[in-house]
């Protein structure tokens, strides 16, 4: 560790707030803090909550802390937001009012959720697309508001309020819940429930946080509800890679817990990542960034290449431009599995795609649709879903006609309306109404 790293993993107990810059180590400072927690004695596994950003970065973290230390990793709550508030309402179903098996709608199954409050409601799609509905519903929840408490300045943010209200109530029959339902609904359950908010506070005496710049309002509001009287909240973040605002992420958290948590402050600045001209380039851009916190990332590992900037005059003399500039360093002797090429969309890659498939470079294009957004792999989770909760209309209506069964659009309507008229899920009116749709 360098200096300020090793400061920061060692400051005793209290707030704090590290500002980290671009590759300055924040994963390994949060992580051997942590480890060094543990191993001072500090805090036992089962006293610590650590809070990531992605999935991916709590394996990574669980994996370094492990290879440091001997012990079980059970005890800890590590992950994020959203796997950390699951966890939390899988313990409490019953106090959170929720069913003891209760699924996760992603954001294709929402969606869905969506139609079908608004065919129930007949509502015109043209004037309330099912998106918008979809973000507005979750823009409220990641701001802590239930339909009731939405402020209704006219009749389309009231309208808007009404289909919230319909869907949450779908929600609730169904017995499922979306991801922005399980950080409110913890939420709500730490609010109201004091013993239990106490025994949590108890418990869990350290928190750390990794990404804290890309948290939002109602994140901010969870971590303070865990952070009782002499507990230490570890905050690490970087206001200069703040790029979530559209998904609700609030930068001005950083101000705010600096004002709301006095403590130690210290800055990674130190950089492993990049060359000097990189640093620059990028220090003399972030420079002109208004309400920065401040830093100035260096390096010791020199100067490096100097910057190029091409500006193409379309996307196809970009895409020749650079097939050009592959074919010139392969020329030179470097081997094509040493270049990456990398576009900022999905999009972007279809020219790109031709304009290498014509100039005879082979290539491999990497990403594209995760495992689980495969439709495939979609069906197969609602035949689950479905098994273990025959309420939940939106993995029937999935599954109902796939295979193809020959059940249209009509016939799939039509028991929407009985299933409604009776007052039961779409399985139980399946199950009762006799032809094809009864059996699948």
């Amino acid at each position: 560790l360098n200096p300020e790293q090793l400061a920061a993993v060692t400051l005793p107990a209290g707030h704090a707030l590290i500002l980290a810059g671009a590759g300055s180590g924040k994963t390994r400072v949060l992580t051997t803090r942590l480890a060094w927690l543990l191993q001072t004695g500090a805090v036992a596994p089962a006293g610590v909550l650590a809070v990531t950003f992605t999935n991916k970065a709590a394996r990574e973290m669980l994996a370094r802390l492990t290879a440091m230390l001997a012990l079980n990793p059970r005890g800890m709550w590590i992950g994020t937001f959203h796997g950390l508030c699951n966890r939390m309402l899988r313990a409490h179903p019953q106090e959170a009012g929720l069913p003891r098996e209760f699924q996760i709608l992603d954001t294709q199954d929402q969606l869905a959720a969506v139609k079908r409050v608004l065919r129930a409601m007949n509502v015109d799609e043209d004037r309330f697309p099912p998106r918008d509905v979809q973000v507005f519903i979750m823009g409220r929840k990641e701001e802590g508001l239930r339909a009731r408490d939405v402020a209704a300045g006219d009749d389309t943010a009231r309208r808007y309020a009404e289909l919230y209200d319909a869907y949450d109530e779908q929600c609730r029959r169904e017995g499922v819940a979306d991801f922005a339902e399980l950080l409110l609904r913890s939420y709500e359950l730490l609010s109201r429930n004091e013993l239990l908010r106490e025994h949590y506070r108890a418990r869990f005496r350290h928190l750390l946080v990794d990404e804290f710049q890309d948290t939002n309002r109602l994140q901010y509001r969870w971590l303070k509800l865990l952070a009782g009287a002499g507990a230490s909240l570890f905050a690490v973040g970087d206001d200069d890679q703040s790029i979530y605002a559209f998904r609700g992420a609030n930068v001005g958290n950083m101000a705010e817990f600096e004002r709301e948590y006095p403590g130690a402050r210290i800055r990674l600045e130190q950089n492993y990542r990049s060359h000097g001209n990189i640093l620059d380039a990028a220090n003399a851009l972030i420079a002109h960034n208004a309400k920065r916190l401040g830093k100035n990332l260096w390096t010791a590992a020199g100067a490096g290449e100097p910057l190029r900037v091409f500006e193409a005059q379309s996307d196809a003399d970009e895409a020749r431009w650079m097939v050009e500039e592959i074919q010139a360093l392969k020329r030179e002797g470097a081997g094509l599995g040493e270049i990456a090429l990398l576009y900022r969309s999905n999009a972007q890659s279809r020219v790109l795609e031709h304009a290498l498939f014509t100039a005879g470079l082979p290539y491999r294009v990497y990403g594209g649709l995760r495992f689980f957004e495969r439709a495939e792999v979609k069906h197969a989770l609602a035949y689950l879903r479905l098994v273990a909760s025959p309420a939940d209309d939106s993995a029937f209506l999935r599954v109902v006609n796939f295979p193809a069964r020959g059940i249209g659009a009509r016939t799939v309507e039509a028991l929407q309306d009985a299933a409604k008229a009776a007052g039961r899920n779409l399985y139980e009116t399946a199950l009762a109404t006799p032809g094809k749709v009864g059996p699948f």
